[in-house]
């Protein structure tokens, strides 16, 4: 869910309404011509933004939408002397487009790039193609898709301006709202990864964004043990067992697989975030865990040798990693690697059960029934 390293990033999430006025705002400085590449400027009673109306909007803070303007050229097209900037809608509709772009994957300069060159006019904004969308896709064959997009990217955006604002109570209710409607997989994946990932890039630089992490995750934690649901009758004898490679601040993505996993009746066992690595070895050694998914942020040699260590012991558990920190060239042949907590539900399910949605045993009953 890495981030680039260029980043004053935004809450990032593809946002919803993707639009430029199809024009360069890094050449803003050359006029009000209809030249190719120049800005028009807000048209005369078109209603304006100031700086803190649109940070609210995006859930970004002030400081970034600066760091956007000064650095990469995206902000208001039009400024009068001795007045503060004000962003007409074709410059909110720009910063849409930009914050789509960082949540599908961008760096902010690339995102900001695409933000300028894009031309989609406002009102078709909701229905700006995704950076890299496929071409020559049937017609409406990704209505569903887009529409899933657009509903965890309005998501993602008020979690967070929540988190931003520290609002430990809305991060609450918006985090439920997410899971509700949306489950732990599709709310980490889709939803959550891409504003931690923001966050971890250094929104604008300054603490603002350790801050508003430390509030999201404590929310989020809370958010997955309670979606956690308690598995009464386990397709698997001996627990899975969820670690981490290196001691981090959170672990929130072992729980968020937690949730998922427990919803196809797959016991597990999470381990915290500061064990270290010969005691995750021993109570792989003395548990028989019935597979192993260990977790990674950030590259590092600490996880390369652990999963290796994991990978020859005697229970000759399945192994599986996940995390943007692999390299999946340098992993041993017997360990899988998997890139999202869908995938890894959907995959440790399967090798567990024969079935990526059943419990153990419910396949075995259908063909009997059906013999």
């Amino acid at each position: 869910m890495g981030v680039p390293a260029d980043m004053p990033a935004d809450s990032a999430d593809p946002t919803q309404s993707p639009a430029a006025d199809g024009t360069a705002a890094g050449d803003r400085g050359a006029g009000a011509g209809s030249e190719p590449g120049s800005s028009e400027p807000a048209r005369s009673g078109e209603p304006t933004l100031p700086v803190a109306a649109v940070a609210r909007r995006l859930g970004v803070a002030p400081a970034t939408l600066r760091t956007w303007d000064r650095r990469y050229g995206v902000g208001p097209s039009a400024h009068t002397d001795g007045k503060h900037r004000r962003y007409a809608p074709g410059d909110v509709a720009r910063l849409e487009v930009m914050q789509r772009a960082l949540l599908s994957g961008a760096s902010t300069a690339e995102a900001a790039r695409y933000a300028r060159d894009c031309e989609v006019t406002i009102d078709a904004a909701r229905s700006a193609p995704e950076p890299g969308a496929a071409a020559g896709a049937e017609p409406g064959a990704g209505t569903a898709v887009a529409d899933d997009r657009e509903r965890t990217s309005r998501l993602a955006r008020k979690l967070s301006a929540a988190a931003f604002a520290l609002d430990a109570r809305a991060v609450h209710r918006i985090l439920d709202e997410t899971l509700d409607a949306e489950g732990p997989l599709v709310g980490f994946d889709e939803v959550l990864t891409p504003v931690l990932a923001a966050m971890r890039g250094g929104w604008e630089g300054a603490r603002a964004g350790v801050e508003a992490e430390y509030v999201l995750v404590e929310c989020a934690l809370l958010a997955f043990a309670r979606a956690t649901s308690s598995v009464e009758r386990p397709s698997n004898h001996h627990p899975v067992l969820l670690v981490s490679a290196q001691q981090v601040r959170h672990n929130v993505a072992l729980y968020a697989l937690a949730a998922g996993l427990s919803a196809r009746s797959v016991d597990t066992l999470v381990l915290g975030s500061a064990v270290p690595p010969e005691t995750l070895v021993t109570i792989a050694r003395r548990s028989v865990p019935s597979a192993m998914v260990v977790w990674d942020q950030g590259s590092s040699g600490v996880g390369r040798d652990l999963v290796t260590r994991l990978a020859r012991s005697k229970q000759r558990s399945r192994v599986f990693t996940w995390g943007p920190g692999w390299d999946a060239a340098e992993l041993p042949g017997t360990v899988e690697h998997l890139g999202t907590a869908q995938e890894v539900t959907d995959r440790v399910t399967y090798v567990l059960t024969g079935s990526p949605g059943e419990p153990l045993g419910a396949g075995l009953r259908a063909s009997a029934d059906e013999g």
